[in-house]
């Protein structure tokens, strides 16, 4: 038997949309990706699990200046979000692969205490990131990143410029939304981090699993007439 269709959520304008690309869902993920790149900076190494345009950058810097070392710790994360993208892409299962992010997160939480690699688990991120990120990439009607801000910054701006759009005001108040939801990542990340080591995964573990909750519970409810 075919599943049943997800239930759309209605907007402030009343247009209906997915579950999946809800303000909701877009700001829970945000924050989860504001947490991650603050916890692989703090506890990894100085190394980024979302933000490869901060791995290219020190790639080049540290490159040029002959400190080879440190330069190559940032080649594992951007290979294996480009592997991870790839991945959802191809499968074009925005929940399973939720559930595979959810899983390497746990697993990375589970043996950095019992002697997981620092590099292993930044590999391990990086693709469960890239997983997420390549899955979810609409919130309403616009186009957003929920591992980055600035792409999102830069569409708020074109929103709030806009002369010929009747919901400008709204798209740039959602891309200011996400943007916002990520830096609160960020500063809890940092804050537990700091405080909780690995047994801080729990955090961006359960704000993943509550949009999984969200996204099943929208297609499992039936529709009203």
């Amino acid at each position: 038997m075919e599943a049943a269709s997800p239930e759309p959520t209605t907007s402030a304008h009343g247009a209906a949309y997915a579950p999946e690309q809800s303000l909701l869902v877009a700001s829970i993920l945000s924050m989860s990706g504001g947490f991650l790149d603050a916890f692989t900076w703090l506890s990894l190494g100085g190394v980024f699990a979302n933000s490869q345009t901060g791995n290219f950058v020190f790639l080049g810097m540290y490159g040029v200046l002959g400190k080879w070392q440190d330069a190559t710790q940032h080649i594992p994360p951007i290979i294996a979000f480009l592997a991870g993208a790839w991945g959802a892409v191809r499968v074009r299962a925005p929940l399973s692969c939720l559930v595979g992010e959810i899983v390497l997160l746990a697993t990375v939480m589970l043996l950095l205490p019992r002697g997981l690699p620092g590099p292993l688990a930044i590999i391990g991120i990086a693709f469960g990131v890239a997983l997420q990120t390549a899955s979810f990439r609409q919130v309403e009607r616009w186009n957003y990143l929920s591992v980055t801000v600035t792409g999102n910054m830069l569409r708020a701006v074109e929103q709030l410029t806009s002369t010929n759009d009747p919901e400008a005001a709204h798209g740039a108040r959602t891309m200011l939304t996400v943007c916002l939801m990520f830096l609160l990542g960020a500063a809890v990340g940092g804050f537990a981090t700091v405080h909780l080591a690995e047994s801080s995964l729990v955090i961006p573990i359960a704000l993943l699993m509550s949009v999984l909750w969200v996204c099943c519970r929208s297609r499992h409810r039936p529709y009203r007439s």
